[in-house]
């Protein structure tokens, strides 16, 4: 790591939260669109170039969905397993593309495929950081009914990162839903206290809760072009979720 490239940085090791979707391009189709995870790796790439120890995780939602599969009748376990496959096929999918932009990357999985991908261990996955390496760290937690929001935060609080960044398609945290309200407001800051008793949808009330308990910040924001090193070099992007928030 260049030492020159971390005198501005506000967060030097951070877990980003990527959907599913976000890998499936702009027609949101059940796949994976391969400009966007060209883009999305380049972004990430561009990111890391600048001393950022990054972990991400990604969810399977463009290919399968637990508790869809749930909501249409199978069992909730094996859909959530299964759904937890699915976010390991977008983890090798996004190592391929960042690896492709030079940066060596590890995938390492909390269900054990050893074929394709470590095993998640916790110092290993700290000692690939250290060296230089992107980790994405696949199938959640390893358990069912557990969301990768909270596979997400779990992961961030145990590899000491600096916060939680949510990339997600709206421009962050608002006071009411801005798909049914045009009036609704932006808000740059807000505690966790008040996010869970909003019952706000951006993020699962588990992981905001997880956050809460350890201090671990999160920052909501839109994944566009730019805007991960924005947050990285602590501009005022997207929403700040903390306990310091008014």
């Amino acid at each position: 790591m260049n030492p020159e490239s971390t005198q501005q940085l506000a967060y030097r090791r951070t877990v980003i939260k990527l959907s599913g979707e976000a890998l499936s391009g702009p027609d949101g189709g059940s796949s994976i669109d391969t400009a966007t995870l060209k883009a999305t790796a380049e972004e990430l790439a561009a990111v890391h170039a600048k001393g950022v120890q990054i972990g991400v995780v990604v969810g399977g939602g463009n290919i399968f969905r637990g508790l869809r599969g749930a909501g249409a009748g199978m069992d909730r376990t094996q859909s959530d397993y299964m759904g937890m496959l699915a976010t390991v096929i977008n983890s090798l999918a996004l190592q391929d593309a960042l690896e492709r932009c030079g940066v060596p990357t590890r995938v390492m999985t909390a269900l054990e495929i050893r074929q394709v991908a470590e095993p998640y261990i916790r110092r290993r996955a700290m000692r690939h950081l250290d060296r230089g390496h992107i980790v994405v760290f696949a199938a959640g937690t390893g358990n069912p009914y557990f969301s990768t929001d909270t596979a997400a935060a779990l992961r961030a609080m145990e590899i000491r990162a600096e916060a939680l960044f949510k990339a997600t398609k709206v421009e962050g945290v608002f006071d009411s839903d801005p798909e049914k309200d045009p009036s609704a407001r932006l808000l740059s800051t807000i505690s966790y206290d008040q996010f869970l008793s909003a019952h706000l949808r951006v993020m699962d009330s588990t992981a905001v809760t997880l956050c809460r308990e350890n201090g671990l910040p999160i920052r909501v924001f839109r994944m566009v072009p730019g805007n991960i090193l924005r947050v990285c070099m602590g501009e005022s992007v997207g929403t700040t979720v903390s306990d310091s928030a008014v």
